[in-house]
């Protein structure tokens, strides 16, 4: 209280628009009275200004009250899953920071989609293939993938097969069908990034969700076919040299006017910029270059690299990450090799991001010494700035360490609770999420691949609220904190990033007020980062607003 009447009386130059607002709650407004007055009185503050005083004060802090009200409200129906799911649907959510755009998408669309590209199916494997179709008479071994609209048993095959839906642990790992479904719906992509950009910024919508970073291997195989042809050089730099001089440059040319084509599809599918614009078009999307690091080592290098140049050429491509499963053979073998060539790298792009993989991994699932030392690895070596799934990280080599070292470098971890349960079998008290916040280590929640797992933001905020127990502002603060450690560029909004303390120039600003103070305006203008972030703070606003009386 002291704090905000000496804020507002020496410099503040917001008044309340509606004072009536600050009586809606009569029992809140006695309490700030009492406090308001004796503060005041402690400040040595002329009696004139009291009332004055009073009400700014009271009207700063009646956010607070909003917020608090709405944490009562989600904890009074926590019990509740169907009062508590359309609550979290509602909640504003930041950003999406780990999502791959394959296996973003619902294998509803792929069968659209390879419909539309004259695809069939191997009835036997559920593998999309480019060959001349059988008729659609019942069992046929390759039929038309047009044949599933009027086949319900091939339409309920392939929805299955690629995807986690009716999966049988007792037939087959969580983690082998979750990695099976890619090579089987791939070929449906062809043809359609912009209509699957168009989708992931349509749910992200949906889930209240303001920015997504998606990972995409945007040029196909053209790096990693370079890589082959050129070879692999022990001398990074030369190596280097070697791919930019072979073509390199020509494919990342390539790859953005390619991206230039898939978004204006994705704009065209949304009607973005029209009276008919989807809410699609207000959901920020940027690109991690992901990198298939069970490729052999030269195709890897070229890949990492191409990474690197999309960061420096475009601004739409705002970091690289390494994808493919971790226990697979050559991304245990080459681990240490792939953190060195980044390591190199690097310092010829020295502002670029990495978020890596690391820790997706479980007892069993390798041997003990494989869970020792990779996401230590990737902060230490590679430096990462964010981690995706961490989920081994007890088991690596002095953890308590890792974690007081993760966050003292505020190194966030991208956490993805359905991902690390049907793929690792790893969930509840076995999962370290509340670990990681013990410690202070900063956490968003993440979809990672929500069509193949068949669900999305709101039941990854809702399984940590049932699962974890994790309150409305343990959500809240995830928000913000992936908004913050998303790889925007800008100044953020945050002049303390721990502490959501705001920056000098929007500090007295209300989110819920048309009117922008000149210093604020010109920060919001000149970040993205400031931007995005003051659309969440807007929506939280909107949000806890419909709680002021306790019922929604």
């Amino acid at each position: 209280m002291e704090t905000i009447l000496v804020r507002i009386l020496y410099g503040s130059t917001v008044f309340p628009q509606n004072l009536i607002a600050l009586f809606i709650d009569s029992s809140t407004m006695l309490i700030l009275m009492v406090r308001g007055v004796f503060t005041i009185r402690r400040l040595g503050l002329a009696a004139p200004i009291y009332f004055f005083a009073f009400l700014v004060a009271a009207y700063h802090c009646r956010a607070q009250s909003f917020e608090e009200k709405t944490a009562k409200y989600m904890e009074s129906v926590r019990r509740q899953p169907e009062l508590l799911l359309p609550f979290l649907q509602a909640m504003p959510k930041g950003g999406d920071l780990h999502l791959h755009l394959f296996g973003s998408i619902y294998a509803e669309s792929f069968i659209d989609w390879a419909s539309e590209n004259a695809l069939c199916v191997d009835r036997s494997t559920s593998k999309l293939i480019r060959a001349a179709c059988d008729t659609c008479e019942p069992y046929r071994s390759k039929p038309s993938v047009r044949c599933a609209y009027q086949d319900s048993v091939l339409y309920d095959q392939l929805i299955d097969a690629w995807s986690m839906r009716n999966w049988h642990p007792a037939e087959e790992s969580g983690h082998d069908h979750f990695f099976a479904t890619f090579e089987k719906f791939a070929p449906a992509m062809e043809k359609h990034i912009g209509d699957a950009l168009a989708e992931v910024a349509s749910r992200g919508a949906e889930d209240r969700l303001q920015y997504i970073e998606v990972m995409y291997t945007a040029d196909g195989t053209q790096a990693s076919s370079l890589g082959g042809k050129i070879g692999w050089d022990d001398d990074f730099s030369r190596l280097r040299d070697k791919l930019l001089a072979g073509g390199l440059l020509d494919v990342v040319k390539s790859v953005r006017s390619q991206l230039d084509l898939d978004e204006a599809r994705k704009k065209e599918v949304l009607h973005c910029e029209t009276p008919r614009a989807a809410a699609g078009c207000e959901v920020t999307l940027r690109y991690l270059y992901q990198v298939l690091r069970g490729l052999p080592r030269e195709q890897v290098f070229a890949q990492i690299l191409l990474g690197f140049e999309l960061s420096k050429a475009d601004p739409r491509f705002v970091g690289l990450n390494l994808v493919m499963p971790e226990d697979y053979y050559v991304p245990m073998h080459d681990f240490d090799l792939h953190m060195r060539i980044i390591e190199a790298l690097h310092k010829f792009y020295p502002a670029a991001h990495v978020s890596l993989h690391a820790g997706e991994l479980a007892m069993g699932l390798v041997p003990p010494e494989g869970l020792r030392f990779h996401i230590r690895e990737s902060i230490e070596r590679a430096r990462a700035e964010r981690i995706g799934h961490g989920v081994d990280v007890m088991s690596e080599e002095d953890s308590i360490g890792l974690l007081q070292e993760m966050a003292k470098k505020n190194v966030l971890v991208e956490i993805c609770l359905t991902s690390n349960d049907m793929i690792l079998g790893v969930s509840g008290d076995h999962h370290p999420l509340v670990e990681y916040m013990k410690f202070g280590v900063p956490v968003a929640l993440a979809t990672d691949d929500e069509g193949v797992s068949r669900s999305d933001m709101t039941h990854e905020y809702l399984r940590a609220a049932e699962t974890h127990g994790l309150s409305y502002s343990d959500l809240k603060r995830m928000a913000r904190e992936s908004l913050e450690h998303g790889f925007i560029s800008g100044d953020s909004l945050w002049s303390d990033g721990r502490t959501f303390r705001r920056a000098a120039a929007c500090a007295n600003e209300e989110a819920s007020e048309d009117h922008m103070s000149a210093k604020c305006q010109i920060l919001m203008g000149a970040s993205p980062r400031a931007r995005v972030q003051w659309q969440l703070e807007k929506a939280f606003d909107e949000f806890e607003k419909h709680f002021q009386s306790g019922i929604p």
